[in-house]
């Protein structure tokens, strides 16, 4: 079961890994948006990729919480 866990939390962080450095291209700033100072608002794919990414983070995060539990 802990390996499972474990390939599945790689696997989800190499994916939400790739969804930011997609999202940081996408983006006319360097990697700490350096050069876009106004705001605008999100549409089409942009949001698609921003809602999949808090998702895959969550859910990243649950399975890290869950390792730690079954492992005590």
């Amino acid at each position: 079961m802990e390996t499972s866990l474990n390939i599945v939390q790689i696997i989800l962080s190499i994916v939400l890994i790739t969804v930011i450095l997609i999202q940081v291209r996408g983006s006319a700033g360097n990697l700490f948006g350096g050069g876009e100072s106004s705001f605008r608002t999100r549409r089409g794919v942009d949001l698609v990729l921003f809602r999949f990414t808090i998702f895959v983070g969550v859910l990243f995060v649950l399975v890290s919480l869950f390792s730690v539990i079954i492992q005590r």
